[in-house]
């Protein structure tokens, strides 16, 4: 996978309405204590000094702020020019963007609903989420252990942090057997999504996709539907069950980082990359690319 390298860089940090030089943003220990897990973040590409769909992600952020009972102090118009300022001061174009909303340090107990709310917005190099090379050959994908939570426990659609815990254990034992990534069921055993990307499957010139009521609706996830129906592509969000994977014949995963990824292998099952994971990386590209939007 690659990864962005944060130590001894030079650049500016939104915080809480102004620039903060890089190695000067900082928050205070107790912050992350008790409540950075109930932090709500968005990832966010720029491409060609757009953010792709800057207002969608800003609504989102707020709107998972209140899902963890918090109002963000700052309006999606805000927001939106935060974080293009802060892709201006740091002179980049083709970027990763990460806006991220907590709690403060001012109360420890669980109870913290007068704490200060921080919003920080960070911006970084960041080519591509997995390895060049491999990506086009259709990564692999082991299955996790752990399931996404139950919506009766967790908040399950909001992007909070706390709800990665699992996805992070679950990535890292997929990477230490030697595959990309890892696919996770729901709650009730059902095909779900990977640990930070939602899946995609095509059998017989349809495209299935898991229904995404107990995990995140990603906006990438909206994009490549819309994408899809408009190159007259029938898509059927649906119940999907482990036993139904040797049955598809082609796979891909689509988020923010990992853009439109085909998928090779995921445990025992094989999915050769088609035509239609072909075309819908195109469109894609395409969509996020400002010149070819404006043409």
């Amino acid at each position: 996978m690659a990864t962005a390298n944060f130590d001894d860089r030079d650049g500016w940090i939104w915080l809480d309405g102004r620039m903060v030089e890089w190695r000067d943003a900082k928050v205070h220990m107790l912050t992350h204590a008790l409540h950075y897990a109930s932090a709500v973040f968005e990832g966010e590409r720029a491409y060609g000094g757009r953010i792709f769909k800057s207002a969608e992600h800003s609504r989102r952020l707020k709107d998972s702020a209140r899902i963890l009972d918090f109002e963000i102090p700052w309006t999606v118009d805000q927001i939106d020019a935060a974080k293009a300022e802060t892709l201006r001061r740091n002179n980049f174009a083709d970027a990763y963007v990460r806006p991220i909303a907590w709690r403060g340090s001012e109360m420890m107990g669980v109870s913290a609903q007068h704490n200060t709310i921080h919003l920080g917005i960070a911006v970084w190099d960041w080519p591509s989420y997995f390895d060049p090379a491999q990506r086009m050959k259709g990564i692999r994908l082991d299955i996790a252990d752990y399931r996404r939570p139950d919506p009766a426990t967790a908040p399950a659609l909001a992007k909070a942090a706390g709800l990665y815990m699992i996805c992070t254990i679950s990535k890292h034992r997929a990477e230490r057997r030697g595959y990309a990534d890892a696919l996770m069921m729901d709650w009730q055993g059902r095909v779900a999504e990977c640990t930070g990307a939602n899946v995609f499957f095509v059998k017989d010139g349809t495209i299935h996709t898991p229904i995404a009521d107990c995990f995140l609706a990603g906006i990438t996830r909206a994009t490549v539907i819309d994408l899809a129906r408009r190159r007259g592509v029938e898509v059927v969000e649906r119940r999907i069950m482990p036993d139904e994977l040797k049955t598809f014949s082609e796979c891909f995963i689509t988020g923010t980082a990992a853009e439109v990824t085909p998928v090779g292998e995921i445990g025992p099952h094989v999915f050769t990359p088609g035509a239609i994971t072909a075309g819908l990386i195109d469109a894609y590209t395409a969509e996020v690319n400002p010149k070819t939007k404006a043409a």
